[in-house]
């Protein structure tokens, strides 16, 4: 597990992967479906999506499972299938990644979907355990570290972070925030303020994903750059511009190339790794690989 820590801090490692939401709805996933279902439903689709980013050079591939919480799944009436959609999700991952050489596995946690105190009902505590939960089956399932994602509150972060302190110590834990408010997280957290706490919080490499585009990652990435406490690994994941109505579809406007010109403006700030997120392709992954891995 230690590799991945000292290949990022060594500079070895900085390429990441791309969606996963976005692929999945390219391969016939309903609006209002769970992809994480399809880890058992369908693993050949998801092997072959992340097969796909491993072959455009993708060093680290996330797991199918943003939603794969407690109550992101009760949505879908899988709420006692955590533990067996997240193992799933890992084994698939840690197929392909064992397949190629230099590639690892983050398990992929993202928000729970519900509001903690003082905002909502939910105790730092119930989600720590929810988040518990969901990690003991990425861990059993082999993954190489932890990627807590597209977070807004940094409670929800903390909780996130501890459960996989508690579930498994000595597992990279990478964690980023999402954007998009006037530069802030719904929740009102500044970028400056986002790599100060999360860094404080024990989280190996901090940063943000997902937002409203190149140009305001571009500006989230220099203020965390200006901001970071030493020390600090940083990892930027845009999503591939932003979506556009073409007929009935939304349509992400982010070009490989404009990814590829992100990256190398990133890699030139002192950001450590790159990947990307909604509306992006191996394709986008490929570019990024060339700038961040020559």
């Amino acid at each position: 597990m230690t590799d991945l820590l000292d290949g990022v801090r060594a500079g070895n490692i900085r390429a990441g992967d791309g969606a996963m939401g976005t692929m999945l709805q390219s391969a016939g996933l309903d609006d209002g479906g769970a992809p994480e279902l399809w880890n058992v439903d369908r693993p050949k689709e998801i092997e072959r999506i992340l097969a796909g980013y491993a072959d455009a050079g993708a060093q680290l591939l996330t797991t199918n499972t943003f939603g794969g919480s407690r109550p992101r799944l009760l949505m879908h009436g899988l709420e006692d299938r955590v533990h067996e959609l997240n193992k799933a999700a890992t084994q698939i991952a840690r197929s392909v990644a064992d397949s190629h050489e230099g590639v690892f596995v983050l398990g992929d946690v993202g928000p729970s979907g519900e509001l903690l105190e003082p905002m909502g009902t939910l105790t730092a505590e119930a989600a720590q355990e929810l988040f518990a939960e969901q990690i003991e089956g990425l861990i059993d399932g082999g993954v190489d570290g932890i990627i807590i994602e597209t977070m807004s509150d940094l409670t929800e972060v903390r909780a996130a972070v501890d459960a996989s302190r508690q579930v498994a110590p000595e597992i990279p834990v990478f964690a980023t925030l999402s954007f998009d408010t006037n530069l802030h997280t719904m929740m009102g957290v500044s970028p400056e303020q986002a790599v100060v706490e999360l860094s404080a919080m024990g989280a190996d490499v901090v940063g943000a994903n997902c937002g409203r585009g190149f140009e305001e990652l571009e500006s989230i990435a220099r203020k965390m750059v200006e901001a970071r406490p030493d020390g600090s690994l940083l990892l930027m994941q845009s999503n591939a511009g932003l979506p556009e109505l073409v007929g009935a579809d939304f349509v992400y406007n982010g070009t490989p190339d404009g990814m590829g010109d992100l990256a190398r403006l990133l890699k030139d700030l002192g950001v450590d790794v790159v990947g990307s997120c909604c509306g992006s392709t191996p394709e986008h992954a490929a570019v990024i690989r060339g700038v961040m891995v020559p």
